[in-house]
């Protein structure tokens, strides 16, 4: 790769960065190529973008941004880094989950770390816990539950 390319690769990784505030940082090392692709085709469902880069393209990138949040994540930066954009906070969790049910995928990909709002999560273990993250609609949806149901009550009796 020439120093030009490496620049482009930061830039791109720095604009995604920059556009998301929520990110996940997966090991898809001992995946097939046919596993691969099947795991590209379901977060292009879901509106999830993933991207394979360089730990070190990765690194510089959060560095330019001189922002202490990303410290937690260069601890994971290390072996085959594949990244997971998305604007939902817990979809690439649920995508992750679901392709880990497949037997033939036997527990990958691994979850390395995901920076979620300004809250960084670590290691794989905490993937169950990403999955119960409730969305800004489900969020709302529960706002509006609760504050329909006195009325609700004041009707009925």
């Amino acid at each position: 790769m020439t120093p030009a390319q490496k620049n482009e690769a930061i830039e791109v990784l720095k604009a995604k960065f920059s556009q998301y505030s929520n990110f996940y940082v997966t090991n898809t090392e001992s995946l097939t190529v046919d596993q691969v692709n099947k795991l590209r085709r379901l977060c292009f469902e879901k509106n999830v973008e993933m991207k394979v880069a360089k730990n070190t393209l990765i690194k510089k990138a959060l560095e330019s941004f001189n922002d202490g949040k990303y410290t937690g994540v260069y601890e994971s930066l290390h072996g085959v880094t594949a990244l997971m954009f998305s604007d939902s906070p817990k979809e690439p969790a649920l995508i992750i989950t679901s392709f880990r049910r497949n037997a033939a995928n036997k527990g990958k990909p691994v979850l390395k770390a995901a920076l979620i709002g300004e809250d960084i999560f670590s290691g794989d273990n905490q993937l169950s816990n990403l999955t119960k993250i409730k969305t800004k609609n489900e969020l709302i949806g529960e706002v509006i539950g609760l504050l329909q149901s006195p009325a609700k009550r004041v009707l009925a009796a």
